[in-house]
Order: structure tokens, then sequence, then C-alpha cells
């Protein structure tokens, strides 16, 4: 049988909603970082940021989940000035165009750049102001969620919150949290959802990753999530997803995650397709690309070798991302219209 030729998936209109902060960093950055400023880093990352081969991560049990955060705090410790936070957000705004993006939301908790930034303020407006000018430069639209830590006091999720709502117009769109779902109930951080929702920004918390489906019911029926960090284990549960499909939710699926940190273990076993039919809209994402390996581009092409999606629905899956961001509405024409675009072309 003839293959049938497919269209580059890096050329595809698309919105890039679940990127972490210092996830996003390129392997050479860091170990420059490094370097630089003389840190050590953990063996395993060396070995991993030199090799160009993700880190063996199993984020199933707390020891690997606490391996994980090791790893990633250790890059994050090569984060020290204005200039290396400037540098991040240039890079990632270039590797997303490479993929791409039109439009990026990257995920970030500002207490744990605030030490080194001159405090929480200072952090936070450091950051916005290197996306606001990176936003300009390379015309990649960009916006920042500010995601409490989910292994932190409920109260630093409020203050988080008011800070989230206090720089809605500088370029703040959603509040979010993150960190390991097994610890800490959903319903202990309503009230710093509220604070955010009550301002008119997203709700996007992490939710059905390392634990199933309850995760999800709790995310939103306890912090009326717009948006799902993961949420694939609702695939788990056939009423939990005619939910997530008729609330119109979107879940942000970072496919090559799933697999890196062993909640599933093949990219054929992410239940991209069970979503994807239940009508749950999806935003893939490549969550932490500097340990899980690969970005933007490469989790479509997952979809599509792995799962079979044709160009046709990739495209509808672009579409999905652009509808679940908080892009304005003349952003979100321009890439519906780029996908229409992409779809017309012949391969």
């Amino acid at each position: 049988m003839e293959r049938v030729p497919e269209r580059d998936v890096s050329e595809l209109p698309k919105a890039h909603l679940h990127l972490h902060f210092t996830g996003s960093m390129r392997a050479g950055t860091v170990l420059e970082l490094a370097d630089k400023y003389g840190v050590r880093l953990p063996e395993a990352l060396t070995e991993a940021l030199t090799s160009g081969e993700p880190p063996r991560l199993r984020a199933t049990d707390e020891r690997g989940w606490f391996r994980f955060q090791r790893l990633y705090d250790a890059a994050r410790s090569c984060l020290r000035r204005p200039e290396d936070i400037q540098r991040l957000v240039r890079e990632a705004a270039e590797e997303d165009l490479k993929d791409g993006s039109g439009w990026l939301e990257i995920q970030v908790d500002p207490t744990s750049y605030a030490p080194r930034l001159g405090g929480l303020i200072p952090a936070l407006e450091v950051i916005l102001d290197a996306v606001e000018t990176t936003s300009r430069e390379t015309g990649l639209g960009m916006r920042v969620l500010v995601a409490a830590n989910r292994m932190k006091h409920p109260l630093d999720a409020r203050t988080l919150a008011r800070l989230a709502v206090r720089y809605a117009d500088r370029g703040v769109v959603g509040f979010g949290l993150s960190n390991d779902e097994r610890r800490g109930m959903a319903r202990d951080f309503d009230r710093a959802f509220a604070i955010a929702r009550e301002a008119g920004l997203l709700s996007a918390p992490h939710g059905g990753e390392l634990t199933g489906p309850a995760s999800v019911r709790d995310c939103l029926d306890d912090l009326h999530a717009n948006r799902l960090g993961h949420g694939v284990r609702a695939a788990e549960d056939p009423r939990l997803l005619r939910k997530l499909a008729e609330r119109g939710v979107t879940c942000e699926v970072c496919p090559a995650s799933n697999v890196a940190l062993g909640v599933y273990e093949k990219p054929e076993d992410v239940p991209l397709r069970t979503l994807f039919d239940a009508g749950v809209p999806m935003a893939l994402g490549a969550d932490d690309p500097l340990l899980f390996g690969s970005r933007l581009a490469a989790q479509y092409e997952i979809a599509r070798q792995h799962h079979a999606f044709t160009d046709e629905e990739l495209a509808e899956l672009a579409r999905q991302s652009v509808r679940g961001s908080a892009a304005p509405e003349d952003m979100r024409a321009k890439l519906l219209s780029g996908v229409d675009d992409w779809l017309a072309k012949v391969p």
C-alpha cells in the first residue's frame, strides 16, 4: 500500500499551553550557566545534558518523584541573574517558533526564583519583563501562568494568587497548581483559585497525571478548572470523559513526559485517541523538554506515529490548543486561519 505523504508538523500553527519555566531550558544553556556560577550538577543530569539522552526517571513512586525534583532544582539553581531569565525566555521562544507555535503560555512559580532575584515581586517582574520584550522582538505571542506548589501551605498559594491578579494587566493570564498531586488535596487550594478566578484568570491546575480520575474530578469540582495540566487519567472513567467534553475543559496532554515519568510504559499507551474520540479538547505540550528530551512538534509526531492521527486530526488538535488558550481573538483568528492553510497545502 502506497504511503500517504505527510505535512511537516513543525509548520502547523499551534498554541503551547504546558511548558514549565526551568524545564524549557536548552541543555547547553544549563551546562554553560553551571560552569559560569560554579554549580555542581548531579551526575545523572550532566550525563543527560551532554549525551542528549533524557535521564531515566520513574516518578510513579515517591522516591522517583523526589529524584525528578532534585534534577529539576539543580537546573533551576543555575538561574541567578535577570540576564539568565531573559536568556531562558528568549531561547524558549526561539524553540517554540521553530516548532510552529504562535502562542506560548509559560508556567512559573516565582517563589522559586525570588531568593536570587530580590524577592517575590521583583522575580515576577523580571520574568514578565523578559516575556514582554521577547514577545515584541520575536513575534511570538507569550503570556505567563503563575503556578502554586502543591507541596507548600495553601496560604502560600493565596499569596501567589493575589500576586497573579495584581499583574493580570502585565501578562499573567492564569493560575495553576503543580508538583506531586499525591500530596495535598485540591480543596485545600480552593480559596487561592477563587481569588484568581474572580479576577478573570484561567484556572489550570495539574491533575490526573500521577493519580487517577478522582484527581481530575477534584480539580473540576473544587478548583473549577478551565484547563487541566495533563488530565490523561480521566481516560479510565467514561463518565468523567463525558463531563470534560461537555464542559469543554482542555487537557494539556504531554505524551513524552507521561512516558518519561512512567505514567505509561510506551508512547502508544498514552490515551490520546481515547480522549480525542470522546470529544475532550486537548492541547499537546512538552512539559519539561530539558529533562524529557523533546519539544512541542515532537508531541504531534507521537500522535501521528503511535496513534495514527491523520493530518486532518493533527490540525484539529492544533485548533483545540488555540481555542483552549488565553490568546486574544485576533491572534486566535490568525492561528486558526494558519491551520487551514497548512491543511490546504499539498504534502
